[in-house]
């Protein structure tokens, strides 16, 4: 029996021919650039890839893959790629959204794609601004924040995207940095393998509207105080010397000191594998400056994919009754004729 080599792409071949208009030293460019990357190791011809967008700055995305894509409406990118991936289970689909596509109008169809576990791959460029619509505090900004919109601050309390996706059961659910380029290209190749809805939240920098927002987590001088970097099966260990870690207190987390406070063995010890996602949950609660922001992935577990159960209800309806006829459905007993 012969076996068909998985086909392989090149991020060249992977790139369109339109120009990426971002602003320069926008985010979008790296993340671009690494899931070209990533797209060379999933084994899948390009026709066999689609991304979808709503609106705003990420959602130029499709338009610079030499793959299919559709720049659809504000918000509802969910929605289509959810139509797409039932009516073509073959394809891999992914979203590219931003904060307040995703998080504002996009809110609830986030929730239900994400509920339902559709095999998509979520990426939330998160800048914690509307970039392309000039500079307004988005869902994700932090209080206080001033800008055109809040001129005296933001008095909105942020929503935190990977709390709503461990509330909404995602079972893949991420966060990566768009100038951490391994980290980011391995955390999108994850995605990409995961069956059900994976999520990934990428920080992202916006140049103009929010610039260094997230510089306490990729400015090297503080970096290793500032993110934690999870590791599936190890203890939760930072610091630039290493030297500390996150215990549980009771149901709260404290950073400690290793050696001082507790030894090794005491410290949270992750498991992105845990069928319940209560722990995952507390990690996304960690905000700078209290805790480290922890990156990696928080969950990675496996249930049976809308489309696979969907399909398991329309083989026992065939088995039972047999293939349908629409055109004798059409014209059973609930017909009339208007004169």
């Amino acid at each position: 029996m012969s076996i068909t080599a998985l086909p392989t792409l090149t991020a060249k071949e992977l790139s369109s021919d339109q120009e990426v208009r971002w602003c320069p030293g926008c985010g979008d460019y790296s993340i671009l650039a690494q899931m070209k990357k990533a797209l060379t190791t999933v084994g899948m011809p390009r026709e066999k890839i689609v991304f979808v967008s709503g609106i705003g700055c990420s959602s130029r995305f499709p338009y610079y893959m030499n793959t299919y894509g559709f720049h659809t409406i504000h918000g509802r990118a969910p929605t289509f790629a959810t139509g797409l991936k039932l009516a073509r289970p073959d394809l891999q689909v992914w979203v590219v959204t931003g904060d307040g596509d995703g998080l504002s109008i996009g809110g609830n169809h986030l929730i239900h794609a994400i509920r339902r576990n559709i095999d998509v791959k979520i990426l939330l460029f998160n800048n914690e601004i509307y970039g392309l619509t000039k500079g307004q505090y988005s869902p994700t900004s932090r209080l206080g924040t001033k800008t055109k919109s809040s001129p005296q601050g933001s008095i909105d309390s942020p929503i935190r995207p990977l709390s709503l996706a461990i509330a909404a059961e995602a079972t893949f659910v991420a966060r990566t940095i768009d100038v951490d380029v391994s980290h980011l290209t391995e955390t999108l190749r994850r995605a990409a393998a995961h069956k059900g809805t994976a999520f990934v939240e990428i920080y992202q920098n916006c140049k103009i509207f929010n610039d260094g927002v997230f510089e306490y987590a990729t400015d090297k001088s503080v970096k290793a105080e500032n993110a934690l970097f999870l590791e599936h099966g190890k203890p939760m260990i930072f610091g630039k010397d290493r030297t500390k870690g996150i215990r549980l207190n009771g149901i709260n987390p404290e950073v400690v000191t290793i050696g001082k406070d507790c030894a090794i063995d005491d410290l949270m010890i992750h498991d992105e594998k845990a069928d319940q996602p209560t722990l995952s949950y507390l990690l996304s609660r960690m905000v700078h400056p209290q805790f480290p922001e922890c990156m990696g992935v928080y969950r990675d577990v496996r249930k049976p994919s809308y489309e696979e159960l969907l399909d398991g209800q329309i083989d026992a309806q065939i088995k039972a009754k047999g293939k349908g006829d629409l055109d004798k459905m059409f014209r059973s007993d609930d017909l009339w004729v208007v004169e």
